[in-house]
This record gives structure tokens, sequence and C-alpha cells, in this order.
């Protein structure tokens, strides 16, 4: 018996470094060699110093930036460490009050009527809670503030707008979307 545990413990000790240490070590070193900014966070740098990951959305409220979509993630939102949806269903009390207020401030910040359809993306949160990415309309309607805001023309805002967005992976996945903290940044280097 003595010698069938001492055995067990062997093989246990062995595996945990195989599996715990040995392969962890590798698969990251392989992963830092062959994809080294993904590996890292895809983190985007301002004058050197990491300003965010292009892959975790971030608030943006000052006029002069397109806003994010909404976060639930965290008690103020967009908090990486607390990533989930509000799992509030579509007809609570508290979601539906909640998406009625996002509709009527994102159309008195865009200065739009109040019959104006605003992109479901701008007033709802992601299921993640993180979701770097808007859909061109929630971008488009964003145009105009922008533009006065950073005293550029429209058509100027409008260019970046269609630079950065990205169409449907391999062409049938997904939607088009495109990434605010990269637009903004942008934005940012005119």
């Amino acid at each position: 018996m003595l010698k069938t545990m001492g055995r067990a413990i062997m093989l246990l000790l062995v595996m945990t470094l195989l599996t715990g240490i040995a392969y962890p070590l590798v698969v990251t070193g392989l992963a830092k060699v062959i994809f080294p900014k993904q590996a890292e966070g895809s983190l985007a740098y301002k004058n050197g110093q990491p300003i965010g990951s292009v892959l975790i959305g971030q608030n943006f409220s000052d006029a002069r930036y397109f806003y994010s979509r909404p976060s639930a993630a965290g008690k103020d939102g967009y908090d990486a460490t607390s990533s989930s949806g509000s799992n509030l269903g579509p007809t609570n009390k508290t979601l539906l009050d909640s998406v009625a207020t996002r509709a009527k401030q994102v159309r008195t910040d865009n200065r739009l009527s109040a019959a104006t359809p605003v992109p479901g993306d701008l007033i709802t949160a992601s299921a993640s809670g993180l979701d770097p990415d808007i859909s061109p309309e929630a971008a488009q309607i964003q145009v105009d503030r922008v533009a006065k805001a950073r005293n550029l023309s429209e058509q100027k805002v409008q260019a970046l707008v269609d630079q950065y967005t990205q169409g449907r992976q391999l062409g049938f996945l997904g939607e088009p979307r495109v990434n605010v903290l990269k637009l903004n940044m942008a934005l940012d280097s005119i």
C-alpha cells in the first residue's frame, strides 16, 4: 500500500510540473513569439504609455470623442475585473427605464429629434459589458457632435469613421463594426 501511495504522489508531482508549470510556460512563450501584440493584451499606446486595450470597451464622455456602448460591468461600468451583462429581462422596468434615459441622452447629446431612432448598441449594454465596438450607424449619428466639438468638417470625421469601419469577418461572420478606442485615437492624432 505504501508503495502504491508513493507512486501516486510521484505521478501527482510529475503531472503538476508538466501540466501546471511546463505546459503554460511553453504555450505563453510561443504566444509571445508568434503573436506578440495579442499576447500582451492588444494594448493601445499614446506617447509610449498604455491607454487601454482595443479588445475592451472604455467610457468616453467628452463631446470630442465617440461614445462607446454602455457597460453593465461593475458598479460604475467598464470594470474589466467584473465583466458581465445586467441580466435584466426585456420586460424589466429597470432595464426599460435605463434604455429610455439613455436614448433621451443620446438624442440630446447629438441634437437629434425625439422621433429619431437610436441604434440599440448606444442604449443597451452587451453581454460582456465591455464591448469595444459600435455599429457604423451608432458612429454615424455621433459624427456631427464630434466634428463640432473638434472644429473639424463633418466630411473629415466621416472619412475617419469609414476608415475605421471593419466589415464582417471572412466576409460573412458578424456585423460591420467600428472600434471606438482606435477611432478616438485617430481623432486625437489629427
